[in-house]
């Protein structure tokens, strides 16, 4: 069953990155099958000043975390959410720990001011641990990057 724009927007609001580390600004389709989300990369990052000098590109590490973001944390947030029928209140208390990366290819580059849409696509949910599938495209549909990205939600203790 697909989820509804509450829903959407409070998965979003439960991703524990943020700015200026948060790549993930809209969710625009979930469901316990895949997720589609967007991302601007704003022409003031921060990584663009080193990354590189009158040149700037967005680094492809940024973009692999862009695709974690939003394929293996925001989706693995809402599959815990209904596999566990856990609160929004509680599912916000998990982190997500990045645990595999194979197969990454980039395509293309993104530059400052490009919005990017990222493609999640799941491959397994257990025990906690979430596979997908994962590419970034270009507004236009042009492919820019591919992998297959995991993680692992953990509660976290407050310090």
């Amino acid at each position: 069953m697909a989820a509804d724009r509450e829903t959407m927007d409070l998965i979003l609001n439960a991703v524990p990155q943020q700015p200026p580390f948060r790549f993930i600004d809209e969710i625009i389709e979930l469901d316990e099958r895949h997720i589609v989300g967007t991302y601007r990369f704003r022409k003031d990052e921060f990584f663009y000043k080193g990354h590189f000098p009158g040149r700037p590109i967005t680094p492809g590490v940024l973009l692999i975390e862009t695709m974690a973001q939003t394929g293996v944390v925001a989706l693995g947030l809402y599959l815990t959410m209904l596999q566990k029928n856990m609160s929004f209140k509680e599912t916000e208390k998990l982190v997500t720990l990045f645990t595999f990366a194979d197969e990454v290819e980039f395509y293309g580059i993104v530059l400052p001011g490009e919005r990017v849409i990222v493609r999640g696509e799941k491959i397994y949910f257990r025990r906690g641990s979430l596979k997908t599938k994962i590419r970034v495209e270009r507004e236009n549909g042009s492919l820019v990057c591919f992998g297959i990205l995991a993680g692992t939600g953990v509660a976290l203790n407050e310090t």
